[in-house]
């Protein structure tokens, strides 16, 4: 018997799962979405056909339940769900910060629970997912999850104790390319270039980059020495990088995420 899946909280991330699993292959007859606002209902319900229910008719018909909305939301969820929820259910969260352990105590006692840090990329097809199992998740559902996941990015199984430190790096990651790319561009027109066009070749040298760093297979310092020639401009600009502490900055910028992140779970708002 094919398995229901069921999105609660359809936004940005949720839709890019639904998506993702229907061009994997799953029915639209085994999927099952919510949302806040009855506009969004409707305007998912148009573009991909799936039925929209309430969230306690997921937890009562769905075998997975995908809960994707803010951490802020979790708990009045979970009190929503918690009488109505079968305890054979898989519940996997893609709330930033929350651990399995607050699924745990609000759930059924037994409730398999897997937690999944994606990143923003999930929208074009190129996430990272950073997977958890919590006390009862077996391997099963582990399996299930990524089976989830899998057709936005990659995904990544880590111990739960590694879940801050994967938001740090990975979660807000594609935050700070961004910040990079704000800066060079700046840089550019400084330079004397138009902002489009250096928009244009620092967003392809980030691509070409990523690329290189994926399919080369070499240390990022062997990629970065193959430019860097003797007494040139590129050693000349990290001798700069370096002078200012970027590399310090940056350790430092994933320690403050990390730390933010056990706060987070802590339930300090």
């Amino acid at each position: 018997m094919p398995q229901k899946v069921a999105v609660l909280g359809t936004g940005k991330i949720g839709e890019a799962l639904l998506s993702g699993m229907i061009r994997a292959g799953w029915s639209t007859a085994d999927l099952l979405i919510t949302a806040r606002r009855p506009e969004r209902a409707e305007a998912l319900h148009a573009r991909y056909g799936v039925e929209v229910v309430s969230n306690i008719e997921a937890a009562k018909n769905a075998d997975t339940l995908i809960l994707a909305v803010k951490p802020q939301d979790m708990t009045t969820l979970l009190e929503e769900l918690a009488p109505h929820l079968p305890a054979d259910r898989l519940v996997i969260s893609a709330a930033a910060g929350v651990p399995t352990a607050l699924f745990e105590e609000r759930l059924p006692a037994g409730t398999p629970v897997v937690r999944v840090m994606p990143n923003t990329p999930v929208l074009v097809d190129e996430g990272m997912s950073v997977i958890s199992g919590g006390s009862h998740a077996t391997e099963e559902h582990l399996l299930r999850t990524e089976e989830i996941f899998k057709p936005v990015g990659k995904t990544l199984r880590v111990p739960e104790t590694q879940q801050d430190a994967a938001t740090a790096l990975s979660g807000s990651g594609p935050a700070y390319f961004y910040f990079l790319v704000e800066a060079m561009t700046d840089a550019g027109i400084l330079l004397g270039l138009p902002r489009d066009k250096a928009h244009d070749l620092i967003v392809q040298a980030a691509i070409g980059a990523a690329v290189m760093l994926r399919d080369s297979g070499e240390h990022p310092v062997k990629l970065r020495e193959a430019v860097t020639s003797p007494a040139g401009t590129t050693i000349s600009a990290i001798r700069e990088l370096e002078r200012h502490g970027v590399r310090a900055a940056l350790i430092a910028a994933l320690e403050a995420a990390r730390d933010r992140s056990r706060e987070l779970a802590s339930g300090h708002a």
